[in-house]
């Protein structure tokens, strides 16, 4: 007996297992992630330039351990260091902010 699979999309599953969006799990979740995407994104430009930790961490006036910190996406990190951290690596940083499902304008 063949078993079928059915496709489902990421954002059903998602749904299912982690909540509807607007839910307090769901916007749990997607926070998480965008912090991740964040550390994410540090690192790749620390290492495109060529730069340790260590190096960027000078770079920006705190030490490697923060930068650590920051790439690992620990989410106690001050925003005022992360843009440093993207003014050192000459990353151009854009916000959309969102209310009611709005862009609000800047």
């Amino acid at each position: 007996m063949k078993k079928e699979f059915k496709t489902v999309s990421l954002d059903t599953m998602i749904d299912k297992h982690i909540g509807k969006r607007g839910t307090t799990k769901r916007d749990a979740f997607e926070n998480e992630l965008r912090i991740d995407l964040l550390g994410d994104a540090i690192r790749q430009a620390r290492k495109e330039r060529n730069l340790t930790q260590e190096q960027l961490g000078k770079l920006v006036g705190v030490q490697k351990a923060q930068i650590s910190k920051i790439e690992n996406s620990v989410k106690n990190a001050r925003f005022e260091t992360i843009l440093k951290v993207f003014e050192a690596l000459g990353a151009k940083v854009n916000f959309n902010v969102e209310m009611n499902n709005k862009k609000l304008a800047y």
